[in-house]
C-alpha cells in the first residue's frame, strides 16, 4: 500500500514541477511582434506561406538553404533567414548579424538563383535590437 502512495506522490510531483517552472521564470511581458506582423500583412511582401510548390522553385530554395546552412561562419540568425521562391525569383527576409553576413547570404542566393532573381529584404540587427524586438 505504501508503495502505491509513493508512486502517486512521485507521479504528481513529476507532473507539477514543469508547471511551476513555467510560471516562475519571471517573464511577465509577451513578445511584441506587432511591427513584423504588420509588415507580413502587406500583399507586396511575400511570406513563407506563399512559397511555390513546383519542383524548380523548391530546388532553388533547397539549394540556397543548403549553401547558407553549410557556412558555419554565419550566425544562427543568418542561417535561418526566410527564403521564398516564386517562379524562379527569390526573396530573402529576416535578421542577420552584420552587413558582411547580409552580403554573404545575398551572394549565396545569387549564385544559385542567378543575378537579378534575388530580392533582399534582410535586416541587419545587433544583439540588443534582436532581444528588444522579441
Amino acid at each position: 500500500m505504501s508503495r502505491f502512495f509513493s508512486c502517486v506522490l512521485v507521479c504528481s510531483l513529476g507532473f507539477s514541477l514543469p508547471l511551476l517552472a513555467q510560471t516562475s521564470n519571471g517573464q511577465n511581458t509577451a513578445p511584441d511582434n506587432t511591427r513584423v506582423n504588420q509588415r507580413d500583412q502587406n500583399p507586396n511582401h511575400p511570406t513563407a506561406g506563399q512559397q511555390k510548390e513546383n519542383r524548380p522553385d523548391l530546388e532553388i530554395t533547397r539549394d540556397i538553404r543548403r549553401s547558407i546552412t553549410s557556412d558555419k561562419g554565419l550566425s544562427s540568425s543568418a542561417r535561418n533567414v526566410k527564403i521564398i521562391t516564386q517562379n524562379g525569383n527569390v526573396t530573402l527576409r529576416g535578421p542577420v548579424g552584420s552587413e558582411q553576413e547580409k552580403r554573404t547570404v545575398e551572394a549565396k542566393a545569387n549564385e544559385v538563383a542567378g543575378s537579378g532573381h534575388v530580392k533582399s529584404e534582410l535586416e541587419v540587427t545587433t544583439k540588443k535590437q534582436s532581444k528588444k524586438s522579441q
